[in-house]
């Protein structure tokens, strides 16, 4: 008997002024596997373009379709991730003065309000000062 799984993981690494200051997994949540499985069936592609980043900390459940307290959203460094075999990676950046404040959650998103989330994470705070740089290098995996 085949038993074959298909499989969606995440994990993203958090950097202040370019030290990792954060390796953490994530959860790929309904919405997101929805959106995966309306790609794969033939609907129109809705790509990610987004990260989010917030100051919540209720643990990220499946039912999620936003961040809990969502401070700023960026678009990515490149729309729609890069892909590498069976990775997407996204990177988000929040320059000095962007996104400022003690942050607890991310997540990635189909638009630059509202849209679709596919993952979001919680995690311990990361102070990003008015004069820090915080960027999120977020890994997509499907196994």
């Amino acid at each position: 008997m085949l038993n074959d799984k298909l499989s969606l993981t995440g994990a993203l690494t958090i950097s202040l002024n370019g030290e990792v200051v954060r390796d953490i997994d994530n959860l790929v949540v309904t919405t997101g596997k929805t959106l995966v499985a309306t790609m794969l069936q033939g609907g129109s592609p809705t790509p990610i373009t987004h990260m989010g980043v917030g100051t919540g900390s209720t643990a990220a459940a499946a039912a999620d379709t936003a961040l809990g307290t969502e401070v700023d959203r960026n678009g990515l460094a490149v729309s729609g991730g890069t892909a590498t075999g069976a990775v997407v990676s996204y990177t988000g950046t929040w320059a000095p003065g962007d996104g400022t404040g003690a942050l607890t959650e991310a997540g990635l998103f189909t638009a630059s309000s509202g849209g679709v989330m596919l993952c979001r994470t919680v995690f311990p705070v990361v102070n990003k000062g008015a004069d820090d740089t915080v960027t999120i290098v977020w890994d997509v995996t499907i196994s």
